[in-house]
């Protein structure tokens, strides 16, 4: 990553990781941290991480929206999840000395903070409570893989999309109405189908009255109907 293609960012002072922390470490300990964090801007399609690559930080996303996405030996790519911030989102594999099972890219402009994993974890080993912590934030976006995994193996085209449509609306979103980060072709590489199932499917639902859907405007119009498609998908 060429740092110098990003701006630095200072003010920790309402950032939600050390909100977070500082219940459970002191001050100082932060600022030990802090001290030897990078925080860098990405905007829509900069890579935050590389499959593949050796990862020497932990990533916490402060603003914006992220996906988690895999590559075959092919290139084809399969999106993983979706993720907002607050998260941390990314470079777990780390702790275990091991290679980026997966990328991270920006789909809109993201602030993110590089810690030093290092540091961190000479600080967690002596709190239990904020190592728990740790735990329990970063296993966040494993469950949702997992069950968006168990959709893809499960359901069909229409129950898939049914899933990731409110998955975005309650976890990413939080509205029922929303613009799209994400292209026809993402929302593809997320539900394992092509661009014009997703197309169809999309347009399907708009003649159904389900949503109401104007470029990358969507509005869920009847949750009940979508949810019974996700679960019969």
């Amino acid at each position: 990553m060429n740092t110098l293609q990003h701006k630095n960012l200072d003010d920790c002072e309402k950032c939600f990781f050390k909100a977070i922390s500082c219940q459970y470490i002191k001050t100082e300990e932060f600022l030990r941290m802090q001290e030897q964090s990078l925080r860098v801007h990405f905007t829509r399609g900069e890579e935050i991480l590389k499959q593949g690559v050796k990862s020497s930080h932990l990533v916490f996303l402060q603003s914006g929206i992220v996906k988690f996405c895999m590559h075959d030996e092919s290139g084809k790519g399969l999106i993983l999840t979706i993720s907002k911030a607050p998260a941390m989102i990314g470079g777990a594999d780390a702790i275990n000395n091991g290679l980026n099972l997966y990328s991270l890219q920006a789909v809109e402009e993201c602030d993110v903070c590089f810690i030093d994993y290092r540091i961190l974890l000479e600080i967690a080993m002596t709190n239990s409570l904020f190592m728990l912590k740790l735990m329990e934030m970063m296993t966040g976006m494993f469950k949702s893989s997992i069950l968006n995994f168990i959709s893809l193996a499960h359901k069909q085209v229409n129950g898939r999309i049914a899933d990731i449509l409110l998955y975005l609306s309650r976890s990413v979103y939080e509205n029922r109405s929303f613009t799209l980060s994400l292209t026809r072709k993402e929302i593809a590489e997320f539900a394992g189908c092509s661009t014009e199932n997703v197309i169809h499917t999309l347009s399907k639902f708009h003649r159904e009255g389900i949503l109401l859907v104007i470029g990358k405007k969507i509005e869920i119009l009847d949750v009940e109907r979508l949810e019974r498609i996700s679960k019969t998908g």
